[in-house]
């Protein structure tokens, strides 16, 4: 028996959230090789970063939602990838962002992760999300702000140790429940 699934296509003002695809690996193998990989399991060899991400795909096919490979619009460029994820084992959904050095201080993990979110509370019917955030991750915790998100508490997380969650604001929170909200 085969699985089938779909991957939507989102677009903001600056960036298309696709499909991951081939072309994208050797921008997450660089990655995930290097220092900056460090508060989402890196560094780490080639053959595990092509594993981990078949796993980002393959979220997709057992959960219905799951990680965009971010494309800047003007170039064509591959940015990193945001989404949703809830993996066997994580404490709860969460709207969580990878982005490529390259792309870091631009906006465009907030830009992303609003539109991932209004997906999951207008199309998925969320009613809440959190975000997992290494307590060492200024950048990530910058992001979690500017949508709105609040440290909620911490947690020890099995795997990578002390984790802080934040949370994402509700739909009811949010004007028209969508991504206008901090747009």
């Amino acid at each position: 028996m085969s699985t089938t699934f779909s991957i939507p296509t989102l677009e903001t003002e600056r960036l298309i959230l696709r499909a991951l695809c081939e072309g994208d690996i050797a921008f997450e193998k660089a990655f995930l090789a290097s220092d900056d990989a460090r508060f989402v399991g890196g560094p780490m060899p080639p053959h595990r970063a092509w594993r981990s991400i078949a796993m980002v795909i393959g979220h997709w096919a057992l959960r219905g939602f799951g990680f965009w490979a971010l494309e800047e619009k003007k170039t064509g460029q591959y940015l990193g990838r945001v989404g949703l994820w809830y993996p066997d084992g994580w404490l709860e959904r969460e709207i969580g962002w990878t982005l490529m050095p390259h792309a870091w201080g631009k906006g465009f993990a907030t830009e992303a992760a609003i539109a991932s979110r209004a997906h999951a509370y207008d199309v998925l019917g969320w009613t809440t999300a959190i975000s997992q955030i290494a307590p060492e991750n200024e950048g990530s915790k910058a992001v979690a702000r500017r949508l709105g998100a609040t440290f909620e508490k911490h947690y020890e997380d099995p795997e990578f140790g002390t984790i802080e969650i934040w949370r994402h604001l509700g739909p009811d929170a949010l004007v028209n429940g969508g991504m206008e909200a901090y747009a």
